[in-house]
């Protein structure tokens, strides 16, 4: 019974965890060299509360650090809801918030090993979205210059 209760525990306080961390951050004298926000999920449909989550924390973080680099990488499940013939139809609003990231120049990185494993290659992904290799040495890049990893698990209780 302690084991669930411990799993309970963390599925309400991951998502405290990184609005904590950005709290952390806002706070922090110097400005970081950059931002990575990491998505695993096992959820098709866990980018529809991740990126709204992420445009929203970016907004904060640009408040007080109009140039900080900020990235996503996405490397679950939940990645395959950025594949090119998705765009239209129910997850047209989740292609609308990758293209509004990238607007905001937040670079959104999917993993290309994951999309193989399920035949998919990067033609198979629209030209917004940056099909790295792979999603941890992506993440392992960011970190190596010094970004600061926020990993958001959810769903989003905003």
């Amino acid at each position: 019974m302690h084991f669930f209760s411990f799993l309970l525990m963390l599925c309400f306080t991951a998502p405290l965890l990184a609005d904590a961390e950005i709290e952390r951050l806002l706070q922090a004298k110097e400005e970081p060299a950059g931002v990575v926000f990491e998505i695993l999920e096992d959820d098709d449909d866990a980018l529809g509360w991740a990126l709204p989550k992420i445009a929203k924390l970016s907004a904060r973080l640009r408040e007080r650090f109009p140039d900080l680099a900020i990235a996503v990488v996405t490397h679950g499940r939940e990645q395959f809801a950025l594949l090119a013939d998705e765009s239209d139809g129910l997850l047209a609003p989740i292609h609308e918030y990758a293209r509004q990231l990238r607007a905001d120049e937040i670079d959104l990185h999917v993993c290309g090993t994951h999309a193989s494993w399920d035949g998919y290659t990067p033609e198979d992904f629209p030209d917004y979205i940056d099909v790295s290799p792979s999603a941890p040495a992506q993440i392992r890049d960011y970190q190596n210059l010094g970004f600061v990893l926020i990993v958001l698990q959810g769903p989003d209780y905003d």
